[in-house]
């Protein structure tokens, strides 16, 4: 299949008057237009790869906890159609056999393939009180390479990245058992000041949670964990649905390793109303999703898509970061070959017109969606 019309983004920046070539679900070439051959024509604006969520919770009405192989696998294709082709599907703090039986069954889902989910996220239970958010305090424990072991069999190998405070005690323990175990570890939901925070990115944690979210704020005499993040963290999620974080402060996150990610709730294209995260009660109003207790922000939501959008018009990125920011930057956060549109790469794609809207999702070298 050659596929031709959008400009292409790939790792070395947008090329016009270019086709793709795709066989056996792989990209092997990028190459000039050739007019005589027949193609898959899909018309104007961008050919980008597709996108990859470090951190979604569900999504149309269903939810990555659930527990449920039809509603993660509900979830999971309501994002496929926002252009989203990878995704850990990630579960907030709960009791630690909840949680057991939720990896359990996104591990079936993984094993089974056919949907976009590649692993899943523990965000919880291993983070700080006083930074939980929309986290079930109930739920919380302390650090503990026990049940991290736990957790780790009913994952069947599914574990893809693991949120922890640095500044619990065991937090250390349980950081390196989990990379040991080649499980991405993420700073998170945390109070810890600049030099455990530091001392945890030097420690082998890659990712920082929400970057800014669930930590404190920057203070000059008091820099915290995002600034050791901004320092020291190889990816930075962002949460980039006009709420969570103000354009400017995006700005200062490098675009190669800023990772664009939703947070999104079952909520999520399904309007305003009352919903819950975790046994919690969340109420949405004009798209926001917050603690109907407390007004916290419970996660999003967002859509890539959306966030792919905002990036461009908000924060004045080019396409080549956005790209990075939207796919590339969180595939190489988990070691993916995805992420990227170049020759033996996975022809995992999003087609965005003009307006930057989803317009075709291509995976494994198939067209998924259409207008």
């Amino acid at each position: 299949m050659i596929l031709r019309g959008p400009r292409v983004v790939g790792p070395d920046g947008v090329h016009d008057d270019c086709e793709v070539v795709v066989t056996d679900g792989q990209v092997t070439a990028l190459r000039t237009v050739r007019r005589g051959e027949a193609a898959v024509d899909l018309g104007g604006g961008w050919l980008l790869p597709g996108f990859v969520d470090l951190h979604c919770h569900g999504g149309g009405g269903a939810a990555f906890s659930s527990a449920d192989g039809d509603e993660i696998r509900a979830a999971a294709d309501f994002h496929a159609a926002h252009g989203t082709t990878a995704l850990l599907a990630s579960l907030v703090t709960d009791a630690v056999e909840a949680l057991c039986a939720q990896l359990a069954a996104i591990a079936d889902v993984v094993e089974r393939a056919g949907t976009v989910v590649v692993g899943a996220h523990l965000e919880g239970p291993f983070l700080s009180a006083a930074r939980c958010g929309a986290q079930n305090p109930a739920h919380l424990v302390p650090p503990d390479p026990a049940v991290f072991a736990r957790l780790l069999d009913a994952a069947r190998g599914a574990l893809g990245m693991i949120t922890i405070a640095p500044e619990l005690p065991g937090a250390d323990e349980v950081i390196d058992a989990a990379l040991a175990a080649g499980v991405v570890v993420a700073v998170g939901h945390t109070d810890a000041d600049f030099e455990t925070a530091a001392r945890a990115f030097d420690r082998g944690a890659t990712v920082a949670t929400h970057l800014y979210n669930g930590m404190p704020k920057i203070d000059t005499r008091a820099p915290g964990p995002a600034v050791a993040a901004l320092e020291r963290a190889a990816f930075c999620e962002l949460i980039n649905d006009g709420v969570h974080v103000h354009p400017a402060m995006q700005r200062r996150v490098d675009p190669d390793r800023a990772v664009l990610v939703t947070d999104a709730m079952a909520a999520a294209g399904t309007g305003d109303g009352r919903h819950e995260l975790g046994g919690l009660p969340v109420v949405v109003r004009d798209g926001v999703a917050r603690l109907e207790t407390s007004g916290t922000l419970a996660g999003s939501t967002l859509t890539m898509d959306r966030a792919v959008h905002r990036a461009v018009t908000d924060t004045g990125w080019s396409m080549r970061a956005v790209a990075a920011a939207a796919s590339t930057n969180a595939a190489r956060a988990l070691g993916l070959e995805a992420g990227t549109i170049a020759a033996g790469s996975p022809a995992d794609l999003v087609h965005l017109d003009e307006q930057l809207r989803v317009r075709h999702v291509v995976r494994g070298g198939r067209i998924t969606r259409s207008p």
